[in-house]
């Protein structure tokens, strides 16, 4: 039988010590230079064993801090749209309570920003065209979770009181609630997830390990006579089940149930 791999063996040995509570979660580990002198393995054989239990969720890498045993991970929802599309309250922070976690989000905003190709090719307008743009950090107690940026037309609703997503008397409420106040009823939406490496940038943000793997989703709203109103792109860390609702026409529904 083949010798197994020594960032495997490594790997090994870390999940031991884990599983035998040497290491409880929220404790940072000893240096790479410690943990390879005890398994008798060099830092970047210590650094690949760190990476895959990271991809796993076993470990969580911070950004200029080292890397911890990861908390155990609930399923939780933290997609923007839905936590936006209910009248009574906000689904996200409600089901953050509900596993006695603090759920919170930060935006901003930029207006007339103009549309770059692939955003352009996913709303069907000419590349180029302004857009308003609104990038979002999703924090369960405080730390992020996900990272979303959302585009709509401008023209769609400039000189409205809902051409800003977080401003003005709809704030947050949604784009399903936010477009149907204009008279633009959402139908339906189109996602596309695929699993991939996080980017420097992403990495930094969400506070795990350069191309440690994440869940890129990108998701589409259309209007019901199939005009795209919004598209938006999300990152969420790997190892956060059902991170991504997936029922997006069960908010349309109840929107649409909601109205007189």
């Amino acid at each position: 039988m083949p010798e197994q791999p020594p960032y495997l063996r490594v790997a090994d040995e870390l999940r031991r010590r884990i599983a035998e509570h040497l290491w409880e979660p929220g404790d940072r580990l000893p240096s790479r230079a410690q943990i390879g002198q005890e398994c008798g393995v060099g830092e970047n054989v210590v650094r690949r064993a760190q990476e895959l239990l990271i991809s796993q969720g076993v470990l969580e890498g911070r950004a200029g801090s080292g890397t911890y045993v990861a908390e155990p991970r609930q399923r939780v929802r933290v997609v923007r749209s839905s936590a936006r599309e209910q009248p009574s309250g906000s689904p996200f922070r409600a089901d953050m309570k509900a596993v006695g976690r603090q759920g919170d989000w930060e935006s901003r905003t930029d207006a007339k920003v103009p549309a770059p190709a692939d955003i352009a090719a996913r709303l069907g307008v000419d590349e180029g065209e302004l857009c308003v743009r609104t990038a979002y950090e999703f924090l369960a107690d405080g730390r992020p979770v996900q990272l979303s940026t959302s585009w709509e037309p401008y023209e769609l609703t400039a000189g409205t009181l809902v051409v800003l997503p977080e401003g003005g008397p709809h704030a947050g409420t949604g784009v399903v609630n936010r477009m149907a106040t204009i008279g633009i009823t959402v139908s339906h939406a189109v996602e596309q997830p695929e699993p991939r490496q996080a980017t420097a940038e992403e990495a930094s943000l969400l506070g795990i390990q350069k191309a440690a793997l994440v869940t890129h989703i990108r998701r589409t709203y259309y209007s019901d006579d199939g005009r795209p109103v919004e598209t938006v792109s999300c990152t969420e860390i790997c190892g956060v089940p059902d991170a991504r609702v997936t029922v997006l026409a069960k908010e349309i529904h109840q929107h649409h149930a909601s109205t007189p």
